[in-house]
Order: C-alpha cells, then sequence, then structure tokens
C-alpha cells in the first residue's frame, strides 16, 4: 500500500479513500466472518423442507400427515427461510468478506435475477397447464381453484402483475417472498458483517412493527401478500446472524438441559394446539380462551409462537445431530442431502408437481394408495432432478477443467 501511495501521489485523495475502504472491508469484515467447515445438516434439512413443500402442497390428502404442519406450529417455509438466510450469508459474506462489497453485491443480485427467472418460468408453465387442463376437461372451476381466474378477465393486466410479484397463482408464494428478502440482503449483509448483533435487533424491532401496524405488500387481484415480507424477514436475518456467528455464540445453550427440557416441553405443548385445530374432540378438552390464541395459525404474519418452534425444534435437532453425525453419510439420507444441494430446481419442480398431484387426484382416484403413489412419484422425480442437476454441473466442470488444461499446455 505505500508504494500505491508513492506511485499515484498526484491523486492523494483517491488514495486515501481507496486505503480508507480497503481497511473497512476487510478489516472490519475479517473480525465478524469467519469462514466455517461445510455442514452438510443445511442440505439435509434444506432438502427435506423441499419435500415437506412438496407434501404440503397437495391438499384433501393422507400425504399432509407426513409433513411437519399437522405437529407443530412451524412447517416446511419456515425451515426453507432460515437456512436460505444462513446459506446466503455464508457465500455472498465470504465473497464480501474477500473482494469487497461491490462483487459480493453484484453476485448476489445476480442471484436475484436468477431466483426471478426461475420464478416467471414456473409461473408461465403453471398458468399454462392450469389453463389447457380446465379447458381441455371442461371444468373452469380449476381456474378459481388455483387462482388463475383473473386471467381469463383481464390478461394483460394480471400477467404484468405477475411480472411484479403481485399476482401470484396458487401455492406461487414462497419463490416472491424468497426474492424480495435476496433483493434487500446486499445493503442488510453489509451492515450484518459490521454490527451483526444491532441488525438482528433492528430486524426484531421490524417485526414487531410489522404486526402491529399491519404492514405487508399489496397483492393482486386483491388483499395482501400470503407471506408478508416484513414480517418473515426475521427468520431470513436469524439464520444470517446465526451464521455470522450467532451459532458460536449461542453453543452454550446446547449444554443447557433446562432449556432442552423447555424446547421439548413446547414443541409438545405445538403438538397437541396443531391436532386441535384437525380434532375437534381433542379441542374439546381444551380451553378455548386458550384455542383462541393458537387457532388458526398465523401463518401470513409468522406468528411468534412460530417463531418459538422453530427455535426450540432446531435447538433439539442440533444436539441430537451434531455435524460429524456418521448418519450423514448414510446412503438413505442422500437423496434428501442431494435435493438441498440443488435446492432451487428442486424447490420448482416439486411446486409443478404438487399442482399436477392435485389434478391427478381430483379427477382420478382419490383413495389412500393413489395418493401415497402419486406422493411418492413426486418424491421420486423431485430426486431425480436434483441427481441430473448434480451429474450436469460435475460434467460441466470436467470439460472446464479440460479445456483449461489444454490451453495452457
Amino acid at each position: 500500500m505505500i508504494d500505491e501511495t508513492i506511485l499515484v501521489a498526484g491523486r492523494p485523495l483517491q488514495v486515501a479513500f481507496v486505503l480508507r475502504r480497503r481497511l473497512w472491508e476487510t478489516i472490519t469484515i475479517r473480525s465478524v466472518l469467519a469462514k466455517p467447515r461445510r455442514d452438510v445438516r443445511l442440505d439435509l434439512f434444506r432438502g427435506l423442507a423441499n419435500w415437506l413443500i412438496f407434501l404440503g402442497h397437495i391438499p384433501n390428502s393422507v400425504l399432509v400427515w407426513f409433513t411437519t404442519r399437522n405437529y407443530g406450529f412451524s412447517d416446511g417455509a419456515d425451515l426453507f427461510v432460515l437456512i436460505s438466510g444462513y446459506t446466503a450469508t455464508f457465500v455472498f459474506g465470504t465473497m464480501m468478506m474477500e473482494r469487497g462489497f461491490v462483487i459480493g453485491a453484484t453476485r448476489l443480485l445476480r442471484r436475484v435475477w436468477q431466483l426471478y427467472v426461475a420464478h416467471l418460468l414456473l409461473f408461465f408453465v403453471y398458468l399454462t397447464a392450469v389453463h389447457y387442463l380446465a379447458h381441455r376437461f371442461d371444468d373452469l372451476h380449476l381456474m378459481d381453484q388455483f387462482n388463475v381466474a383473473p386471467l381469463m378477465d383481464f390478461p394483460v393486466e394480471t400477467l404484468s402483475q405477475g411480472l411484479v410479484l403481485k399476482f401470484k397463482p396458487l401455492n406461487l408464494d414462497v419463490l416472491p417472498l424468497y426474492i424480495v428478502l435476496m433483493a434487500a440482503f446486499p445493503v442488510v449483509l453489509w451492515f450484518m458483517l459490521r454490527w451483526r448483533n444491532a441488525v438482528m435487533i433492528s430486524s426484531f424491532g421490524l417485526y414487531l412493527a410489522a404486526r402491529h401496524y399491519g404492514w405487508n405488500l399489496p397483492a393482486y387481484p386483491a388483499g395482501v401478500w400470503y407471506f408478508n415480507p416484513f414480517t418473515w424477514q426475521l427468520l431470513f436475518v436469524f439464520g444470517a446472524w446465526l451464521a455470522l456467528g450467532g451459532a458460536t455464540a449461542s453453543r452454550w445453550l446446547l449444554s443447557s438441559r433446562t432449556l432442552l427440557v423447555m424446547s421439548g416441553g413446547f414443541l409438545l405443548f405445538a403438538l397437541v394446539m396443531t391436532l386441535a385445530e384437525r380434532i375437534p374432540e381433542l379441542r374439546g378438552y381444551l380451553p378455548e380462551g386458550l384455542v383462541a390464541v393458537f387457532v388458526p395459525n398465523d401463518k401470513t404474519n409468522l406468528s411468534p409462537y412460530r417463531v418459538v418452534h422453530l427455535a426450540s425444534l432446531v435447538l433439539i435437532v442440533v444436539s441430537l445431530v451434531p455435524i460429524d453425525w456418521p448418519g450423514l453419510k448414510s446412503p438413505f439420507l442422500q437423496p434428501l442431502i442431494r435435493c438441498g444441494q440443488q435446492s432451487l430446481p428442486v424447490f420448482c419442480v416439486g411446486l409443478f408437481l404438487s399442482f399436477i398431484a392435485h389434478f391427478l387426484l381430483d379427477f382420478g382416484s382419490e383413495g389412500i394408495p393413489a395418493q401415497l403413489i402419486v406422493g411418492a412419484a413426486g418424491l421420486w422425480i423431485m430426486t431425480g432432478v436434483a441427481y441430473y442437476r448434480t451429474w450436469s454441473k460435475g460434467v460441466d466442470r470436467s470439460r472446464s477443467s479440460g479445456q483449461g488444461g489444454e490451453a495452457g499446455e
């Protein structure tokens, strides 16, 4: 840096700015972000979240009883957003630390563009499939059932509203939330790399304010977003906070037997309250005032008990499944891990397959064997997509390495 100052002595202000920027972006960030080793558990549970979201989007079937949403307050969407915040911070936080804010932010925004393109592709394929099947089987009720009816009356306006993420067909809500959170993340991450705890507190303050004042984004043709970004950002930022040292600072919680017992007790309480929503006989044994607080489950504004439930679940799972758990190498878990490693294509395919499964069960057999076959086939296809993407990326890397070697020779 001294040599650089001498060589460009005619521009002392510019050099001072460069030196100040470099000191700010390297020394400060390195004091906060420590690069951990790869945690396969993240891939495992992100893959599990994809499977749970797929099964949970097939209504009126026994498949939803294979998901966590019938056994507690939180579900696959909560887990997906939390892990997404962690992994985004791990990837792009490291990039900002090593190569500066501009490089990290542009790479992050490029990822946002990829998510947006993936959403548009899924959006148009979804609309086309619903429109075709509704007319092919002469059942226009499908248009209402999958929230595509506005396309018939106002096609241009509906499509334009879809481009700005205001119009969303049934079940296409998670990816727009992810896009908005990632689009705002460059600035949030810049601050988190320097003031991790302050940003976490600010995120919690925004969460409380949004719930109190009813802040949300408008939807088309009416209403608001099903996943309120102003409240759901709490899980995303919490995941980022964990990645930036929050998990290390909170490691002592794993050795607290009292806290683990309390977490287990809350999970049991959540199980009873969730089952009470679906089993009227059980609901009759509970105080009506207590049931009114937890039923129905406020998913749109991310009720506090969903956050506590997810935190309790994470605490217990992390204590039972350490990072070096031998079971992570089990061949039985590899499909889930692969689905987590190829999360975006698997997620998009899973959403579309949930629509196909819904349609097949509505117009075909509704028996339990048919439901199980459809669900298993969907999971098999999602896993196949994950393995194909892994193989395809490996081939591309090998080809690039080969071409680089030939060029070097």
